[in-house]
């Protein structure tokens, strides 16, 4: 066999090998997305012009996240926010607009305190979803229902299943603080690793 045959042999291995190794490295960073944003990956595939933007667009959040200072509250901001939380869930009784409204920007607080920039809603929902992304939907789904029924075309219902999905994120946001001590070292590790 002719010496260019087997170069042209070698240079198909190579391609060969190439391919299938950037299909497992495609495959892998899905797999890793995925497993991190749960519901959230499937909501930006689905709004994005192909999976491959939708995974940019993920990539961009984390790498955008990376750059916050991001802190858990202390035990006094936690009880504050605690109290006012409590103070907007009375309030919700004589006036569930008002009270959702409170709550919304209670959030927006929360976050603000954390160290979240506050830019616009859609960014502050990406921005959440990084740290969040099983609850980001609840926030959504809270300022949407807010804003429907600020519109007038919400009723009562809405405004109470608005603060329900504001509740499960704010207790989230005040909750969260440093990682247990107690943690384990593989603990910290998976952690490490899926935030990734």
């Amino acid at each position: 066999m002719p010496v260019w045959a087997w170069v042209l042999i070698a240079i198909g291995a190579v391609v060969v090998i190439a391919l299938v190794v950037w299909q497992a490295m495609k495959q892998q960073r899905t797999r890793k997305l995925r497993d991190r944003y749960g519901p959230e990956y499937e909501r930006t595939v689905s709004s994005a012009d192909s999976r491959r933007d939708a995974e940019a667009e993920l990539a961009a959040r984390t790498e955008r996240r990376e750059k916050f200072e991001i802190r858990p509250l202390s035990v006094e901001e936690r009880a504050r926010y605690s109290e006012e939380w409590q103070s907007v869930q009375a309030q919700f009784v004589d006036d569930p607009q008002g009270a959702v409204m409170r709550a919304d920007s209670l959030i927006q607080s929360v976050m603000t305190t954390r160290g979240y920039p506050m830019e616009d809603f859609d960014q502050r929902a990406a921005d959440v979803s990084v740290d969040h992304p099983r609850l980001v939907e609840n926030y959504r789904e809270g300022h949407r229902l807010f804003e429907k029924t600020s519109a007038g075309d919400g009723t009562t219902e809405d405004l109470r299943q608005a603060m329900r999905a504001y509740r499960k994120l704010f207790d989230e946001l005040v909750e969260e603080g440093e990682p247990d001590a107690e943690a384990t070292a593989d603990d910290r590790e998976r952690e490490e690793v899926a935030r990734r």
